[in-house]
């Protein structure tokens, strides 16, 4: 049996998920690029696969057409934007993910940012390798009003470590009402801190909303670039009506685009999931998930 690997990263800090597929005596291929799989290239891939440890190439009708041995896949993650579940059903696919792998590594870094950006850290730091000594005034998470945006698994535990600071938490969700404290607009016009969480790829944050938000708000988003209107995020940061915007998340990856041009924005590469606990965990499910979809 042979399993491949779109995921870049997989086994690269740990043997753990790894070592479960050999011991069965499958076959593993891992991504032979280091990146993400364009279609033409996971289509090449997935030749004589049963299985796939899918990242986030296309895994869509015209790719599962070419791979007739494809058995399961099993997303490394949560998100499932980049997998058409309709077709992969009709081919007889079963599909997977790890929704509860990177909650914790995705609520620290969203905290990490939010203190990094509260005590001005990232200026602070520049400063002082300047040979400046600037005491920058920044902001405490005590008496924040915090807006998150989608409340599921990550979304529920950053509000969590925010309520542990003596943050004041509003809770918007689209798809769940019931756990809903304010609508969207409200949270907006309210929230000293909009924190997204939410799935899919549909936009969340128009220019119209933005600019419906409290003047000097910080934006974070470790969710999906999409969600937010990257032009009019741009202009918010330009003119402060966005005071501060942290995503690990873009409209295009790698990211090239407007927003790396905003001092006011600190942009990371995708990397919330990046510790090895986190990684560990989420590979070791996604494997136990394909082992079992493949009925071994």
């Amino acid at each position: 049996m042979r399993v491949v690997v779109g995921a870049s990263s997989f086994a690269a800090d740990s043997d753990r998920a790894v070592n479960l597929l050999l011991e069965k005596g499958i076959e593993v291929v891992k991504n032979p690029y280091g990146r993400k799989l364009s279609e033409e290239e996971i289509v090449q891939h997935l030749q004589g696969a049963d299985g796939l440890l899918a990242g986030l190439e296309p895994l869509n009708e015209a790719v599962f057409l070419q791979c007739p041995q494809l058995r399961a896949v099993a997303r490394i993650g949560i998100g499932m934007d980049n997998v058409d579940m309709e077709a992969a059903k009709n081919h007889g696919i079963k599909v997977s993910n790890t929704p509860e792998g990177p909650t914790d590594a995705v609520a620290e870094m969203t905290l990490a940012a939010l203190l990094s950006i509260g005590h001005q850290i990232i200026p602070a730091n520049q400063d002082v390798h300047n040979k400046v000594w600037k005491k920058r005034m920044g902001f405490s998470i005590q008496g924040l009003k915090v807006l998150v945006v989608g409340y599921g698994h990550i979304g529920r535990r950053t509000a969590e470590l925010l309520k542990q600071m003596q943050a004041e938490i509003m809770v918007y969700d689209k798809y769940n009402t019931e756990v809903c404290t304010c609508t969207l607009e409200e949270g907006l016009r309210n929230a000293d801190v909009v924190t997204l969480h939410a799935s899919g790829k549909e936009e969340i944050l128009s220019a119209e909303l933005i600019d419906m938000a409290k003047d000097g708000v910080v934006l974070l988003n470790s969710s999906r670039g999409a969600l937010v209107n990257e032009e009019a995020l741009y202009e918010a940061l330009k003119k402060g009506k966005v005071s501060w915007f942290w995503g690990d998340v873009f409209w295009k990856e790698p990211y090239e685009g407007k927003i790396t041009e905003c001092e006011n924005a600190i942009l990371t590469p995708h990397i919330c999931t990046y510790t090895k606990t986190c990684r560990e965990s989420m590979e070791t499910q996604a494997v136990k998930n394909l082992l079992e979809d493949l009925g071994l």
